[in-house]
């Protein structure tokens, strides 16, 4: 996952000190649904959580949407452009199965998106692509991400793993992510650059523009992005 390294401190605890961590602190949730397809595309080197830096590209003839159960608060949620590293889980907690960083990467997506929208609604951005996804609570922020993965397992994407469910959780709900959540002048960093959204436009024509994107004309000699995953609904 982008945008620092909310997953992390609970999976590295959970890599040293598996059985600490025994059950999810939310019950277990109704599962939503999803639509749409995920396109990822490389777009340079990442830090030390992820595996390289991404670009999240909604398809233009068919965007990634997550409809939360329930008929909830911020009923369908679907993602602009932004960057990501999948789910920020640290190499050593890779070895643990189910704490892939993309294992989970259509929930991820719609996690990454909740805070991107979270930070631009905080610092005052009125963009109408922020409104909904970004006046959800810090508490609506975890259980969409827990929805999501009960959506994947319901939908047969992924297997059932109540041990990788119950880390990602703990993580997401912990005092770190919830600074993160409040983090103040965030937004304007997480904007995509021109650059990257043209090279997103040169290969995925129409997914060019979008309000994520940062202001400005695109940079000479940008990275050629390359689409290195597809998932579908």
């Amino acid at each position: 996952m982008g945008l620092g390294s909310r997953r992390i401190a609970c999976l590295l605890l959970m890599a040293t000190l598996p059985s600490c961590v025994t059950s999810s602190p939310l019950p277990e949730p109704e599962p939503g649904a999803f639509k749409g397809s995920v396109l990822v595309m490389w777009v340079g080197e990442g830090g030390r959580s992820g595996d390289g830096r991404f670009l999240f590209v909604p398809d233009p003839r068919n965007p990634l949407t997550f409809r939360r159960p329930g008929g909830r608060q911020a009923t369908a949620i679907r993602p602009e452009m932004m960057y990501t590293d999948g789910g920020s889980i640290p190499r050593v907690a890779q070895i643990f199965n189910g704490l892939s960083p993309w294992g989970y990467a259509p929930a991820y997506m719609i996690h990454d998106w909740l805070f991107v929208a979270r930070h631009c609604r905080r610092d005052g951005d009125g963009d109408p692509a922020y409104v909904g996804a970004g006046d959800l609570s810090f508490r609506d922020s975890y259980q969409v991400l827990d929805e999501a993965i009960a959506t994947l397992v319901a939908e047969r994407k992924v297997a059932r793993n109540d041990v990788a469910r119950s880390a990602i959780t703990a993580a997401v709900a912990s005092p770190v992510a919830r600074r993160l959540w409040d983090q103040s002048g965030a937004c304007a960093g997480e904007k995509v650059r021109p650059e990257d959204a043209a090279a997103a436009e040169a290969a995925i024509p129409g997914s060019g523009r979008h309000p994520s994107m940062a202001a400005g004309p695109p940079a000479d000699g940008g990275v050629t992005a390359v689409v290195v995953g597809q998932v579908g609904f």
